[in-house]
């Protein structure tokens, strides 16, 4: 069995342009998620989230010419 560095190890020079760009796109991917989970999760930011609860369905109220408290 081979050690744990030898199987992940990667051969940076041999990286295409589009490995490069998946790389990129999966690393910026992944700190736009970690940012916005902890923004979501943070308690010091509820207030705010919780008063943009409904927003999408208002604006559908507004649209459709219902009034407040429609389907």
């Amino acid at each position: 069995m081979t050690s744990l560095s030898e199987y992940f190890h990667t051969d940076w020079a041999a990286m295409t342009t589009s490995d490069w760009i998946g790389t990129i796109l999966t690393v910026v991917t992944f700190v736009a998620m970690v940012v916005a989970y902890f923004q979501v999760f943070r308690p010091k930011n509820k207030e705010k989230l919780e008063a943009n609860r409904f927003i999408l369905f208002e604006e559908d109220n507004k649209e459709s010419g219902e009034k407040n408290g429609g389907t």
